[in-house]
């Protein structure tokens, strides 16, 4: 059994979690909306076309805010056809998927259902085809209370109260050779920098993210971020960054390797925008905004990714998640919080259907995929400041990254209700990990108020239609509470959560708000 120890110190914290990091991506892809989000005739369809039963698993997801509506989808998006009312909207051809938009659904349809499913909304706006007007105009549209002709616009269609969007993405991977409008990297950051001063003049107190590279395998990657943020830094708040794990050899143990690959690429980012920040004598910091991240290889080409003849929501990238992918779903979601000072928004990309957590069948069930699980007990019990890990663990070498640890943690600690929440993910695939805790600074007493095990003996299990539930996290019995700490045995390839409580404190603060196993 592999010896594994990890040090947490109550003092040692890297910076408080920002709730953010919980997002995902809705965009208009093959069903992730229509018959995902939205299908007016379902069974569990409310009177707005939105899937009550999709609903459901978002809220038990704790998703935190939504990025919409793309994306690739929206560098050729003209927002104004998806307002109004839905049977006089035009049909068109939505060059990013080679499908037909009917855009039935659209900006204040969004805002219906991020407020039913208590998320937060992020809007795209279009720096493909459109300009810095077009995203003036929907910012107006959407903030202004009234007395203009687009504030009033949204009133004549049923919305008196402003939707009040705070946070923008100013366009979606304009570096990309597949973008619609790709720009060189000093024409987007001027681009980028005129939309966001207009945008904030309409309406003041926006949070912005500005677009980094969309792949660090492009030649372009640092020299993108930089140029981009040297046009705008003074007018954008986030700068973004895309991670999508491969595994082209089926090599699992390389795969898990994806988990370091991303935690580096957050931390070139910041590097290059602290670099703009120093060269401008510049206290300001610019935040990351990790707003599209996932495992992504399976279904990314090919009929996966564009079928002939324009049809109107096709089966597009439709990831069948494995356990495997769970495993590196947990890690990433580790890897997030120990980026907290700099990362403050977080995007699982997407939520439903296209690469989703969550899948759906037309007038039949939904149910969560494997990876629904990793994040729905990190969002549910990562709260408050996340506490800096000293991992002490044998390593292994290989081609994707050259020193590979063999745990995988992060910690957080909530002092409005005296919960500590571990998370460990043993990357060794054979071997159990005997994994001892230390916690300093804590009181004696802490009691374990919650255990949970993510494993399964097949890697490439998955959940299916039939079988909804073949992965899904179990209590953990091989735990102990000890004097300073806590010992556990984790299984060869498992993701676990381990919360602790004072006593006194859960008294103060009411029981934990525990998973239950699903059965």
């Amino acid at each position: 059994m592999i010896q594994t120890r990890l040090v947490l110190d109550r003092d040692f914290v890297i910076s408080e979690l920002d709730r953010r990091v919980f997002g995902a991506l809705v965009e208009h892809v093959g069903r992730c909306v229509y018959t995902g989000l939205y299908e007016p005739g379902h069974p569990n369809a409310d009177a707005q076309g939105l899937r009550t039963d999709v609903l459901a698993l978002a809220r038990e997801l704790g998703v935190t805010i939504v990025r919409y509506p793309g994306g690739n989808f929206v560098s050729g998006y003209d927002w104004e056809d998806g307002v109004g009312p839905p049977g006089q909207r035009p049909r068109r051809l939505d060059l990013a998927w080679q499908s037909t938009e009917s855009n039935r659904f659209g900006t204040d349809e969004f805002i219906a259902w991020c407020r039913a499913a208590q998320v937060e909304p992020m809007l795209a706006v279009n720096l493909g085809t459109r300009a810095a007007d077009a995203a003036r105009r929907l910012v107006e549209y959407c903030n202004h209370p009234g007395g203009t002709e687009l504030s009033e616009l949204r009133r004549r269609h049923g919305h008196a109260a402003p939707h009040d969007v705070r946070f923008w993405c100013l366009g979606n991977e304009m570096d990309a050779p597949w973008q619609i409008g790709r720009k060189p990297a000093d024409a987007y950051g001027q681009l980028a920098r005129e939309t966001a001063k207009l945008m904030r003049q309409v309406s003041p107190g926006l949070r912005l993210t500005a677009c980094g590279s969309s792949n660090r395998e492009l030649p372009s990657f640092g020299a993108w971020e930089h140029e981009v943020l040297d046009a705008c830094f003074d007018e954008v708040d986030f700068l973004s960054v895309h991670a999508y794990f491969e595994n082209p050899h089926r090599d699992s143990t390389e795969f898990l390797g994806n988990i370091d690959r991303m935690d580096a690429h957050i931390r070139e980012v910041a590097a290059i925008a602290d670099a703009v920040a120093a060269r401008r004598r510049s206290q300001r910091r610019i935040m990351i905004a990790v707003d599209e991240w996932n495992t992504w290889y399976k279904a990314r080409f090919g009929a996966h990714a564009h079928q002939p003849d324009w049809p109107e929501a096709p089966r597009l990238i439709e990831e069948v998640y494995t356990f495997e992918d769970a495993l590196a779903a947990g890690g990433a979601l580790s890897v997030l919080m120990n980026n907290a000072d700099r990362v403050k928004l977080a995007c699982l990309a997407q939520l439903v259907n296209a690469i989703g957590a969550i899948r759906t069948e037309p007038g039949g069930p939904a149910w969560r995929q494997t990876i629904f699980h990793p994040f729905a007990l990190a969002a549910r019990h990562a709260r408050g400041l996340v506490l800096r890990p000293v991992v002490r663990a044998p390593a292994r070498s290989g081609r994707t990254v050259p020193d590979m640890p063999l745990l995988v943690a992060s910690a957080t600690h909530d002092p409005a209700t005296g919960a500590t929440a571990i998370f460990a993910l043993n990357r060794e695939l054979v071997q159990e990990q005997e994994l001892q805790v230390e916690l300093r600074g804590f009181a004696a007493d802490r009691a374990l108020a919650a255990a949970f095990e993510l494993h399964h003996p097949d890697l490439q299990a998955c959940n299916t239609q039939a079988q909804p539930d073949a992965v899904a996290p179990r209590s953990h019995v091989r735990v102990r509470v000890e004097e300073g700490g806590l010992r556990a045995v984790l299984r060869p390839g498992s993701w676990n959560v381990f919360v602790l409580q004072a006593p006194h404190a859960a008294s103060q603060a009411g029981t934990i708000d525990a998973c239950p196993p699903i059965p």
